[in-house]
């Protein structure tokens, strides 16, 4: 199923800041940052995101960045816009999508998960590529790789005024040898009369080795870098050489 005709990201898009809720990101978006200022050649300033989603990244991000969201899902795009009124949104694929113009950094969060062949995977670095310029650096973070993957569940949700949602993810792999593993994810969801109904979304998602992210980024140009965050992933900083202007300035403070 293509990923903009999920529930997720068409008709249930309007619920996602109670299903992932902003505050939630904060952490994860100072890591990534840090990340990013450590491997660029000169203190970044702008930041393309890749698969931006409902946002809830860039809400953090765009503290010091001015960023561009680029989705697939207008319905998500929309939610974004509310959260990020400030930030420019552009309707495109991560695969295919060029812009014309190359940022400090490029960041794709989980939406890369949806990249399920080498191609696809491939494609999809090689847009972070075009549109990173020389010295910067992208960051690209799977919620899971071929070595460290493992079934499991999950779940979640919030609450806000009278609607309400909960989440459970049953995270699982019928065909270790392939490159895919599958997402089932039920919505309990709670309207202001009270009422309750369950929906159902069924997301795959590719499942690559470390080694396959890294031959890749090289691939498409990048020096990548492995890297384990404290979530228990495995995530890849990719610099992109070269670089006609230095490093100036102190870094910034958070």
């Amino acid at each position: 199923m293509p990923v903009n005709r999920l529930k997720l990201y068409s008709s249930l898009a309007p619920w996602w800041p109670l299903l992932s809720a902003p505050e939630e990101y904060k952490g994860e978006a100072a890591f990534v940052r840090k990340a990013i200022d450590a491997a660029c050649q000169y203190t970044p300033k702008t930041m393309l995101e890749l698969g931006s989603g409902g946002g809830n990244n860039a809400s953090h991000l765009k503290t010091w960045y001015t960023m561009t969201l680029v989705d697939i899902s207008p319905a998500m795009l929309r939610v974004s816009r509310k959260l990020n009124p400030e930030c420019r949104h552009v309707r495109g694929d991560m695969r295919t999508v060029r812009l014309g113009q190359t940022f400090d950094a490029v960041f794709i969060h989980d939406a890369i998960c949806y990249m399920t062949t080498e191609d696809d995977l491939s494609a999809a670095i090689k847009t972070a590529y075009v549109h990173c310029r020389p010295g910067g650096a992208a960051f690209f973070a799977p919620d899971h790789v071929r070595e460290t993957f493992r079934p499991r569940l999950e779940h979640g949700g919030n609450d806000g005024g009278n609607l309400g949602v909960r989440y459970l993810e049953w995270i699982t792999d019928s065909d270790p040898t392939d490159n895919t593993y599958t997402l089932d994810m039920a919505y309990m969801l709670r309207s202001a009369d009270g009422s309750l109904r369950v929906e159902h979304d069924r997301h795959t998602f590719g499942l690559f080795p470390r080694a396959t992210w890294s031959k890749l980024s090289r691939a498409a140009g990048f020096r990548p870098k492995a890297v384990a965050d404290k979530w228990g992933r495995i995530v890849f900083v990719a610099a992109r050489p070269g670089s006609a202007t230095p490093r100036r300035g102190k870094p910034r403070s958070a």
